[in-house]
């Protein structure tokens, strides 16, 4: 086997989006504000290994979408960098052969029923990408393709002639995976893909994704808020808080010995039949507004655990078997 093929499919570097949410100049002027910027991810790193699922987790607001879409492409990022194969992509996505590029890596988004268009039928929804990217000319191919992909996620290829309004909504996912799939891409960005549809229907497209990822070797990045969803799929699982990695961990790893006190605190309020006994620390608090984060630490104003150096120093990642830690609390072992 050679480096390439060891080598992690995705790597991110001190990935960071910075966006400028300020009034209008007039309105700066008159009340005497400043510009106002939120740093929707601040310095983020992981590798996703080929044929792997890494998971993003987090409470909403926390910066999972923004690196979602920067991953495709869809944000360009305001530092730090994105490599997919060896290659960085905002360069590769820049210059002339980014349909190659572009090919290789697809989006499933959020709310089938806002992704896919009303007007189309399923066959021109699932055929735009093949056409886009000019790889089957013929109709007769082209219809046959959509057939098998529709037959891939478990519709029938019959239900191309269909319009989304038709499906209910664990099927108009089925379908904006199979549009997904038809470049045969070799990584698949999944931003909430089931969150807006009901449990029973959840488990059968996550079903479909770990089928598919098995038979065509996928990578995927599953970005969920949803813990129990991210036991179901992942390889490894980061916690994000405020635009920050928080904590990197193997799935099982994370699940049996969750090392940050946010981790911790997410972990609690997943309902565990086996563990009624058992004391629970919910949540508690809320995020704090992203235009006016907290000093040091940005969990601090939550964690059971700060003191005045959380307070005051921002917590650097480091590791601790098999994790990746942010937490000074970890570090100085005031928490096991």
């Amino acid at each position: 086997m050679n480096a390439a093929s060891t080598a992690p499919l995705v790597e991110v570097r001190d990935l960071a989006k910075t966006f400028d949410v300020s009034p209008p100049w007039l309105n700066r002027v008159v009340e005497r504000k400043p510009r106002q910027f939120v740093h929707a991810v601040d310095g983020l790193s992981f590798a996703i290994e080929r044929g792997t699922t890494l998971a993003l987790v987090g409470e909403s607001g926390c910066g999972k979408s923004t690196v979602a879409r920067m991953l495709v492409g869809l944000y360009a990022p305001s530092a730090g960098s994105v490599h997919f194969d060896g290659e960085d992509s905002a360069k590769a996505l820049a210059a002339p052969g980014a349909s190659v590029l572009r090919r290789r890596m697809q989006m499933i988004f959020q709310d089938p029923y806002a992704s896919l268009n009303p007007r189309w039928t399923v066959q021109d929804i699932v055929a735009e990408p093949l056409h886009e990217h000019g790889l089957i000319e013929s109709k007769e191919a082209m219809k046959a393709r959509v057939g098998e992909l529709l037959e891939s996620v478990g519709l029938a290829a019959g239900d191309m002639v269909k319009y989304p309004h038709q499906f209910s909504g664990g099927q108009r996912q089925r379908i904006s995976i199979a549009r997904a799939l038809a470049t045969q891409p070799e990584f698949l960005v999944c931003d909430e893909p089931t969150s807006a549809l009901d449990v029973s229907v959840q488990a059968q497209v996550l079903n479909i994704m770990k089928d598919l990822q098995r038979a065509q070797g996928l990578t995927y990045l599953f970005i969920s808020h949803n813990l129990a969803v991210v036991r179901h799929v992942s390889d490894r699982v980061g916690v994000m808080y405020l635009g920050r990695l928080v904590e990197l961990a193997d799935k099982a790893d994370l699940f049996s010995r969750p090392r940050h006190p946010y981790t911790r605190m997410l972990l609690d309020a997943i309902p565990d039949i086996h563990m009624t006994g058992r004391e629970r620390n919910p949540v508690q608090g809320e995020v704090p507004n992203p235009l006016d984060p907290p000093s040091g630490c940005s969990f601090h104003p939550r964690c059971p655990h700060a003191n005045d150096r959380c307070q005051t120093e921002r917590p650097l990642q480091f590791v601790t078997g098999s994790a990746m830690v942010a937490c000074h609390a970890v570090q100085e072992g005031r928490i096991g």
